[in-house]
């Protein structure tokens, strides 16, 4: 009998994709991720759609990027193909791999084939995909975690443990009418009204899945230190250190080009910042008082 399937749909920050697989898989009940951003099909022209599927076509592949296997951390390796590209992932650097994704060229039709772990592939299939899609199109997926505060958004970013999610905490404790937009994924859009951070599917280990959008306060880079002490970067450092936590496949010339433009543009409108900083409330404070004098100030 053949399988019936179920497709649904959903908008992140103005990009609508859509997942597939079949009727009455159980994971459709674990994807309340999802929740928040689903919407109405009809008649929509979706950015890029995923499908599970039995088996993928793995013809010419060639290797680009294999990570070196790390205990604690997701494998993510990637292939070209004769047509578009493979990516085998693994929810462990130590572990066999258990999902394969096959995408177009141009990151608009995806198949996956999942062997284990069906919720970690997919959404990482979903993100993946989104990731690249978007890239030439205004937008960014960043590794970075959102605080919300006089109807800005405020992004922190920095190297895995640095301290981001610490951080954004620490402004809910200490930096009063603050509240939690995203805490490792949130989305990035340019537009003529300037940049733009929204909520998404994707928060890391924080189950914080909010469609809600604000215009971007500020960018401040986390460096710990044994002191706390803020200055605003000039351009340069402001686009290398944005450009080091949106998500791209830069070895694909037109999401290298779309991730320049973005980054470029944002850069030049909106206050980027670096904090020096323990992990303390002093943190906050100090960070706060700057960003939100600036944002006052505009």
């Amino acid at each position: 009998m053949e399988k019936m399937l179920k497709k649904k749909y959903f908008d992140v920050a103005g990009h609508v994709f859509t997942l597939e697989m079949g009727e009455g898989d159980r994971l459709w009940d674990d994807l309340d991720n999802y929740a928040p951003f689903e919407c109405v099909g009809n008649g929509v022209d979706a950015a890029f759609s995923l499908s599970l599927c039995d088996d993928i076509d793995v013809s010419g592949k060639k290797e680009m990027y294999v990570s070196t296997p790390v205990e604690g951390d997701q494998r993510i390796d990637i292939y070209s193909l004769d047509e578009g590209y493979l990516f085998e992932m693994a929810p462990l650097g130590d572990v066999p791999v258990c999902g394969f994704l096959q995408v177009s060229g141009d990151f608009s039709m995806g198949r996956l084939k999942v062997l284990k772990a069906k919720r970690f592939c997919v959404n990482n299939a979903l993100m993946l995909m989104y990731a690249f899609r978007t890239a030439p199109l205004g937008t960014l997926e960043m590794h970075a975690s959102v605080t919300v505060k006089d109807g800005k958004g405020f992004l922190f970013l920095g190297r895995s443990g640095t301290g981001k999610s610490t951080h954004s905490s620490l402004w809910l404790k200490n930096v009063p009418g603050s509240h939690l937009l995203n805490d490792d994924n949130p989305i990035v859009r340019f537009t003529d009204e300037g940049a733009r951070v929204y909520g998404s599917p994707w928060s890391g280990k924080t189950p914080c899945y909010i469609n809600e959008n604000y215009p971007v306060g500020a960018f401040v880079r986390i460096n710990r230190a044994p002191y706390d002490a803020i200055h605003r970067m000039n351009l340069a450092e402001s686009f290398a250190s944005i450009s080091s936590s949106a998500s791209g496949l830069r070895a694909i010339r037109s999401i290298a080009d779309g991730l320049f433009a973005t980054i470029s543009s944002i850069v030049q409108s909106t206050p980027c910042y670096i904090l020096d900083c323990l992990p303390d409330a002093a943190a906050a404070i100090v960070c706060s008082s700057e960003v939100l004098k600036n944002v006052q100030g505009s």
